[in-house]
């Protein structure tokens, strides 16, 4: 499922590209910010902020998978973007925890793929 989730190197100029171009599409670009992060429960905050999860979200990977394959956003337009921003700390710090983050972001982007949606994670490496 790679070809959902892609780990690249991102400048300040490369992520406003990936957001103009979202834009252009009409798709909702988010750019969860994850320096400083760097255990389940703060990636899973950052992302339910950002991604604006409903208040029931439980803070646990399966209400993490629920709300991403429930975007309203998501289900209004064609496709999606989503950045991971400044990852390697996190990675480092718990990479279980990155790993399975990563993991269910592919199993939803294939959810929203077989839905006729695109969503399209880059997870910003060092």
């Amino acid at each position: 499922m790679t070809e959902f989730v892609r780990d690249v190197a991102l400048t300040d100029d490369a992520i406003r590209g990936l957001e103009l171009l979202a834009s252009s599409l009409d798709w909702p670009c988010y750019v969860v910010e994850l320096s400083r992060c760097i255990d389940k429960t703060q990636l899973l905050e950052q992302c339910a902020g950002v991604l604006r999860f409903p208040s029931w979200f439980g803070q646990n990977w399966d209400a993490f998978f629920d709300c991403l394959i429930d975007l309203a956003s998501v289900r209004r337009a064609r496709g999606c973007v989503i950045v991971l921003r400044h990852a390697g700390e996190l990675r480092a710090a718990s990479p279980e925890a990155f790993d399975t983050a990563r993991s269910i972001l592919a199993d939803a982007a294939k959810v929203w793929s077989d839905r006729g949606v695109a969503m399209r994670v880059f997870v910003e490496t060092p």
